[in-house]
Formats: C-alpha cells, sequence, structure tokens
C-alpha cells in the first residue's frame, strides 16, 4: 500500500514541531451526516430558476476526481461513502491520500431542511459502526481490519451545562475505548457552544482552549487525537494553543462557503499563526471549481502565492474554463464574516443563475506526496505562469 502523506506530515511536525513547514490540508465531503439530500450541493441551469440538488451519485463523483488529483492528504466521508470508495473500488489502496470516516454525528449537525435540533442543546450520537468502517461488517477479524478507514472525525459541542457536558465527555470516553482497543484513530472537532450566550462571545475562543486542556488532560497517548479541528479563533487563541502544547496538532474548520477571499485568507492566517491542518468542507464544495481551489489552497500553504493573488489567478482559471463565477471578482475579494455552524449555513435551492455546476478534473493529476519540495515549488510556479 502506498505510503500516506498523513503519516509522513504527522511524524515530521512531531520531530520540530515549531520549525516544520508542513502542512495537511483534508476535503471534508461528509456533509450528507448534516445536510441530508443538501450535502452534495447544487448544479444550477444556464437559465435562472434551474436549480437542483447535485445527487449523491455526482458528490461521490467529486470525491473521485479529488481522490484522482492528489493534492489533499485526507477525504473525510460518511462510513456509507467510504464503503463505496475505500472498500469496493479500493480507491484510497494505491493513493497517498488518508480515508477518515465522521465517526460520530451528534445532534448539532441535524441539520436538514425544517429541523430546529441545531439550535437546542448539543446531545452525542453516533451512528457509525468502527467495524464497518474498518472492513464492512461487524465483528472484523484482526486482519481485516487493514482493508478500510482506521481514521474517523469525532466532535463534542460543550454548552457550559454540567448534565449535558458530561454527558458529551462520557460518550467521548467510551468512542476512545473502542477505538483503541479496534486500532482506530480518531481527530478531535471542538465546535463552539451553539446554544445562545453559553459563554460570552470574547470568552469563547478561550473557553474553547480550556476545554480542549481540560478534556485532554487525562488521556493518555494510545487514547489521544492524532490532531484537533476547531473554528479559527484568531491569532492570539490560536498560537495561545499551539504553545501550550507543541505536540497537540491544531488544524482549523472551513465553517460557511463565504466568498474566495474568505477561505484563502483563512488557511494563510490559520498557518502563520501555528495551524499545521484545515478541513474544509462547505468552502470546498460550493467552489465553482472545486480542483482548482483545492489546488490554490496547497499554494497559499506552500508560500506559493499570496491570498490577494490566489482569488485574481482562481478567477483567470475559472475563465479560461468557462464556468461563470458565483461573485463578480471585486466581491470574491472581500473578507465577509463567516458562519462556523452547520446549523447556521443551511443550503436551500437558491435558484439563482450565478451557480456553476462544474467541477472538472485536471487532465494530468499530480501526486504531490512523491515530489520533493524543490519539484513542488517548480511545478506551481510553472501552472501560475500560464493562468
Amino acid at each position: 500500500m502506498t505510503v500516506k502523506s498523513l503519516d509522513q506530515k504527522l511524524a515530521a511536525i512531531h520531530r520540530d514541531p515549531t520549525g516544520c513547514k508542513e502542512f495537511i490540508i483534508a476535503d471534508a465531503k461528509d456533509a450528507d451526516m448534516a445536510f441530508g439530500m443538501a450535502a452534495p450541493g447544487e448544479i444550477c441551469g444556464s437559465n435562472e430558476g434551474e436549480c437542483r440538488f447535485k445527487t449523491l451519485a455526482e458528490y461521490r463523483e467529486q470525491i473521485r476526481q479529488v481522490i484522482r488529483q492528489g493534492v489533499v492528504d485526507i477525504v473525510l466521508m460518511s462510513a456509507s461513502t467510504s464503503e463505496k470508495l475505500c472498500l469496493e473500488e479500493r480507491l484510497f489502496e494505491n493513493s497517498h491520500i488518508t480515508p477518515a470516516i465522521r465517526a460520530n454525528d451528534a445532534s448539532d449537525i441535524f441539520a436538514f431542511r425544517g429541523s430546529n435540533i441545531p439550535s437546542e442543546p448539543a446531545y452525542p450520537f453516533r451512528t457509525a459502526q468502527l467495524d464497518h468502517a474498518q472492513c464492512g461488517h461487524l465483528d472484523c477479524e484482526p486482519g481485516e481490519r487493514a482493508a478500510g478507514a482506521d481514521l474517523g472525525l469525532y466532535s463534542v459541542t460543550f454548552n457550559n451545562d454540567r448534565t449535558i457536558d458530561l454527558t458529551t465527555l462520557n460518550a467521548y470516553n467510551e468512542f476512545r475505548a473502542e477505538a483503541e482497543r479496534k486500532g482506530f484513530r480518531h481527530f478531535l472537532e471542538v465546535f463552539h457552544p451553539n446554544i445562545q450566550d453559553a459563554v460570552t462571545a470574547e470568552t469563547v475562543p478561550y473557553f474553547i482552549n480550556d476545554v480542549i486542556a481540560r478534556t485532554l488532560a487525562g488521556v493518555a497517548t494510545a487514547g489521544r487525537p492524532i490532531f484537533l479541528k476547531i473554528p479559527y479563533p484568531g491569532p492570539e487563541a490560536l498560537e495561545e494553543l499551539v504553545a501550550y502544547d507543541p505536540h497537540l496538532i491544531v488544524g482549523i474548520l472551513g465553517g460557511s462557503s463565504g466568498t474566495t477571499r474568505d477561505a484563502f485568507q483563512m488557511i494563510h492566517d490559520a498557518h502563520k499563526h501555528g495551524a499545521r491542518v484545515a478541513l474544509y468542507g462547505r468552502k470546498i464544495n460550493n467552489a465553482e471549481n472545486q480542483l482548482a481551489f483545492i489546488e490554490f489552497l496547497r499554494h497559499i500553504v506552500d508560500g506559493v502565492i499570496s491570498p490577494e493573488e490566489a482569488v485574481r489567478a482562481y478567477h483567470s482559471v475559472l475563465e479560461k474554463l468557462s464556468i461563470r463565477p458565483h461573485r463578480p471578482l471585486d466581491q470574491d475579494m472581500q473578507e465577509t464574516a463567516g458562519v462556523m455552524s452547520y446549523g447556521g449555513d443551511t443550503p436551500t435551492p437558491s435558484g439563482s443563475s450565478n451557480q456553476s455546476s462544474s467541477s472538472q478534473a485536471t487532465s494530468n493529476p499530480i501526486d504531490f506526496a512523491k515530489m520533493t519540495s524543490e519539484e513542488r515549488l517548480a511545478y506551481h510556479m510553472d501552472r501560475l505562469k500560464n493562468l
């Protein structure tokens, strides 16, 4: 099996936590665990009002394209999609990309149409069975577990409520014990409180930092997450968390789509202030061209291009591919306030004529994991000259 870039990068970061330049990018294609039929995003025709949700088959084809492209390090999926692409189609066997599943689906991501559940205090819940992710059936034999995904996302939301938060912690304890016994790794997502006034707005980033430190203080190495996933908290709170324990690798989540500048600036700023992972879901999935968008994320964290330059270059790519952008360039260059919760940004078919259906594969996929840093830089610079 091909060596996974995730494992190589994690090892490099732990060897030199403060000096390592490696950065892990994940495409979060697990939205069917939250939005239901809206998860794949929209596909729109040339006429105004001709919009529909993409099908699950179309959504999975987008994931196949991302795997073939080979730029990201992780693809996060629902267990049902992982079964199809990982266990049945074996798409990750000869790829440096690591498959991962959403290992739990707490109530605050029940963001389907008509749902008011995300407005209530988050309650722990888990649909996925680890055995199903690893081998496709319950009670895997030891030799079967390596066939499927051995990595999952576990989400927790704390609302400053003793009863509910202790329930959340107990569920996480049970998950960790099962995962360790079955050789299943996880990364930990810590959402902001999902009820109003649980914590004052200015305290939230530091509440999250303290919750993380407290939650993991009693967890030995074998049970700890391989990295964190949190809403980008700003420079000060991020640097505080990174400095607290350099071996607790911090990653940021993308939140709502926003502008292209939002996405590019966030990954740049997070990297600058110590994050070593970015997991983008809606920001990638709602991009006009997902593969080009992903390439520019990589260009930015590799220091090849600035966020501002990347937005302009991305629009040039869209123009060359005859893809209509969601927004004019001047609007797409603006930074806006993002939404960091699932429930705060549930997509619905808008019928707007400026949506594009294209998510086109590159004609010559590049395996970045096999390149030296010099080769990656030369490749990026050559591409930028032709934009």
